[in-house]
């Protein structure tokens, strides 16, 4: 890469570190290399100095100076895929084309890396890469204990049509998730704007009504069960840092086994109930890169499916993501 260039970060890379922006734009930067350039104020987030563990917010503007051809890493020092992994993320696809490949995201698996996390789905897609001269891209991600639909583009075109869709809120996505305690009313529209808490307890995220972005959630109950438990269809209108979860939890019916924002009452007794987070990401529609719309729907994950059935929920109630048909 030669001269200077102006990137705009994207909905999907709100509150992502300026080091991990930069490792997921140019993931042959040195590490080293990228604090010089922070350090001499080469580096700029809408004109001002940045630091590598600063949050970036979508629309800012970040300055990236010229960075020289990056080498290609020889073929002995190219990152591998063990073959389990391999077999693992191949396992995951729901669905593939010339330019698109969804995955139904385990439980449990981060979507990038950060300090401490070296397994990660980011770090998987070279398997997936097959007769493609690069690896797929990220286009937007889940939190590492949500699982389902999540899209990846095979292609550097197709992985900017869409982050744009993603960006632009062309893209529709429906959550599943089981809650402790049953809604009142069992169906809405909830603005409830966040914010990051204080602390330095990991990241957590509150209701701030004085400084916290919109937030906007539309549910409904689809089944519940004598007050103690119910599902929801969960549709995220804005994109904020665990907003489904905070939000459940604001109803005062926090997402089973979200013991982060909903603590001892999050979690249920009982030998068929889970103690992992009960939040699955079901189904997505967004503009497909060659025309016309995809639509792609994953199961749910085992834990989940098992609580489906301690609780007699019936699938087949759901009817369309989409309330169509």
């Amino acid at each position: 890469m030669s001269g200077v260039q102006t990137l705009s970060v994207t909905d999907d890379e709100h509150e992502l570190r300026v080091d991990r922006w930069f490792k997921r734009h140019f993931p042959d930067l040195k590490h080293g290399r990228l604090e010089k350039l922070l350090r001499t104020g080469q580096i700029r987030v809408d004109g001002k100095r940045a630091k590598s563990n600063q949050r970036l917010e979508a629309g800012q503007a970040v300055r990236v100076p010229p960075l020289g051809e990056q080498p290609d890493l020889p073929p002995d020092d190219e990152p591998r895929v063990s073959q389990a992994d391999a077999a693992m993320i191949r396992a995951c696809v729901i669905h593939m084309d010339d330019d698109v490949i969804v995955l139904n995201k385990p439980p449990g698996l981060a979507t990038q890396g950060g300090t401490g996390t070296n397994r990660h789905i980011d770090g998987m897609l070279e398997a997936l890469r097959y007769d493609y001269p690069d690896k797929p891209r990220l286009v937007h991600r889940l939190d590492r204990d949500t699982s389902g639909v999540l899209v990846v583009g095979r292609t550097a075109k197709a992985a900017s049509v869409l982050a744009a869709a993603f960006k632009s809120r062309d893209a529709r996505k429906v959550y599943w998730a089981v809650v402790v305690g049953a809604p009142k009313p069992s169906e809405g529209r909830l603005s409830a704007p966040l914010a990051k808490a204080p602390g330095k307890a990991g990241e957590r995220m509150e209701v701030d009504e004085d400084w916290g972005k919109p937030a906007v959630t539309v549910f409904r109950t689809v089944e519940a069960v004598a007050g103690k438990a119910a599902w929801l269809e969960m549709e995220p209108l804005t994109g904020r840092t665990h907003q489904l979860r905070v939000h459940a939890a604001a109803m005062g019916t926090p997402i089973l086994g979200d013991g982060k924002y909903g603590g001892a009452e999050a979690h249920l007794s009982g030998r068929g109930v889970s103690r992992k987070l009960h939040l699955h990401a079901r189904a997505l529609r967004l503009p497909h890169p060659h025309g016309g719309m995809l639509d792609v729907k994953a199961e749910l994950p085992e834990h989940m499916a098992e609580t489906f059935e301690f609780f007699a929920f019936d699938v087949a109630e759901a009817g369309d993501a989409f309330g169509e048909g």
